[in-house]
């Protein structure tokens, strides 16, 4: 039986601030158990006797791991990498035996930021669970947006953007976190009628009763939100940023293109506005996205996929 100590947030089971890398940890730690796995889990770094195997959620990775990486068979799991701008992470990072990322462009930004070895930096992207097609509306008017409600989800460029778009009728319901900036909130303003964090059968239910996701953010990694609305048959429009277009695009070994989303710049709310104008008035515009969301729907790949991949980096550097 292979034993692994994992690290993680203190609060990744809070139900206020739920997050698509909190998700991730507990999935591939579940999944790791269920392949067999003694998995412990630690909200700081224990004493661990020489040449243990540690999995750490980068957003806890700190100095004190770099002390101890020469004896221990450290793997650091990046969710979001800070750049050469956060000066304390390169050293967690170059000290790591292994690294694992949520997808390629995170892969590539770590590469080309830090001096590390190709070979120890892997891809596990996320996975997500089969569900039942979306019934959403006759008219396409249900616009569904979910994550934390701040700035760096976008959910200011997303307000002006429906602001350019009151002459038509939608509705906009934003599920997420109202605590992470609690000031943000409070100035935000009307269109988005903000239900702060759902349940998981919360959650599927406004999948289920939506017609399009709408995602404004200024970064994302991956976007599991944007997988979970395609299982659905769910169109996207969504800023290009980070890993989303492997979201939209990347299925279990080959490459699609956008056409089950619509691609737009970070910060522009005109082109935001643009593209859910189309969605609102063209028909045709709608039943092509929907058809080619529905086609994605079978090639999504599953969290067995991502527990096998983070099983085996952690096995690699166990060895």
């Amino acid at each position: 039986m292979t034993v692994v100590h994992a690290v993680l947030p203190a609060g990744i089971d809070d139900p206020a601030r739920p997050s698509g890398g909190n998700v991730y940890d507990r999935r591939v730690l579940a999944g790791l158990a269920g392949l067999g796995w003694c998995v412990h889990e630690h909200v700081a770094l224990p004493e661990l006797p020489d040449g243990t195997l540690l999995l750490v959620d980068g957003l806890v990775a700190g100095a004190d791991l770099v002390e101890v990486a020469a004896r221990l068979r450290v793997v650091v799991l990046v969710h979001m990498p800070l750049g050469p701008d956060a000066p304390e992470e390169r050293p967690v990072l170059e000290a790591a035996a292994g690294i694992v990322t949520t997808s390629r462009w995170t892969r590539r930004r770590l590469l080309e930021w830090y001096s590390l070895d190709p070979t120890r930096v892997h891809v596990a992207e996320p996975g997500v669970d089969p569900a039942d097609l979306a019934t959403g509306t006759s008219s396409g008017s249900s616009l569904l947006t979910v994550g934390a409600v701040t700035a760096l989800k976008g959910y200011d460029v997303l307000v002006a953007a429906l602001g350019l778009v009151e002459d038509l009728s939608w509705s906009c319901r934003g599920v997420g976190s109202l605590t992470v900036d609690p000031s943000f909130v409070a100035g935000l303003g009307q269109g988005v009628g903000l239900t702060g964090p759902l349940t998981r059968a919360e959650l599927d239910a406004a999948y289920a009763g939506a017609d399009l996701l709408v995602l404004a953010s200024r970064a994302e990694t991956y976007a599991m939100v944007v997988t979970e609305a395609l299982a659905r048959g769910l169109p996207v429009i969504t800023t290009d940023v980070g890993g989303v277009r492997e979201a939209l695009g990347h299925t279990l070994g080959h490459t699609l293109g956008h056409e089950a989303g619509v691609l737009v710049p970070s910060g522009d709310a005109v082109a935001l506005a643009g593209a859910l104008r189309r969605w609102l008035t063209d028909p045709g515009h709608r039943a092509r996205l929907r058809a080619a969301a529905r086609a994605r729907r079978d090639g999504l790949g599953d969290w067995r996929r991502t527990t096998a991949l983070v099983a085996g980096a952690l096995t690699e550097v166990a060895s």
